[in-house]
């Protein structure tokens, strides 16, 4: 399946029902998370791995990995409301392959040390006061866990996320810029659709 092929898959999936703003739970807009997953699966990481969403909200890079011929995917999820969503959602796109989903917090997964072969994640920012460097968490957990993984993180977050990959063994091999559609839902937000640049890394861990 290509890349435009799989974001008009996902397209018209449901979002949070009830966004929490202290996650900071935004959908990954359809056509950034086919393009994180076409990069991905060109670089010989989804196709026949075991992938996992990290922190999968409402499961959009999940779906995404389920329809690129993954050996296996697991979504996982803290909150209970959006993991729900994320089974409806699985059923609108009716993936080759099934997601496990798992309600668990991202930062304390029940999973053993290099149980994946990659990891996608769209980290919370750490924008919010009080949530700063919430995505360093998220990397930490994919470190221990997966040999590779593809994160989103704020635009201008490569001097960061490239020490943090060193400090923890490994290196940031692929680093991409996009943009992030971000929909008006909570009370702060003052026009009705926004858009934001990102950045997107691929690091392999030791």
């Amino acid at each position: 399946m290509g890349k435009r092929a799989l974001a008009e898959r996902l397209h018209g999936l449901a979002g949070f029902r009830d966004p929490d703003a202290t996650l900071e739970q935004y959908p990954t807009p359809p056509d950034l998370a086919a393009h994180l997953l076409h990069l991905a699966d060109l670089q010989g990481d989804i196709a026949g791995r075991t992938v996992l969403d990290l922190g999968a909200g409402t499961g959009v890079l999940a779906l995404a990995a389920a329809c690129r011929d993954p050996d296996r995917v697991l979504g996982l999820e803290r909150d209970a409301d959006a993991l729900a969503v994320a089974r409806e959602n699985e059923d609108a796109v009716e993936p080759g392959t099934p997601v496990d989903w798992l309600h668990a917090d991202a930062t304390r997964p029940p999973l053993p040390a290099d149980s994946v072969s990659t990891v996608v994640t769209n980290p919370p920012f750490g924008a919010q006061s009080g949530n700063e460097g919430a995505d360093r968490a998220f990397l930490r957990t994919a470190a221990s866990l997966a040999a590779v993984s593809y994160s989103i993180h704020n635009a201008g977050s490569r001097a960061f996320v490239e020490s943090f990959a060193a400090d923890e063994g490994g290196e940031v091999t692929h680093a991409f810029a996009a943009e992030f559609e971000i929909p008006r839902l909570y009370d702060h937000h003052e026009r009705e659709r926004a858009t934001i640049e990102v950045e997107l890394f691929r690091i392999e861990w030791d």
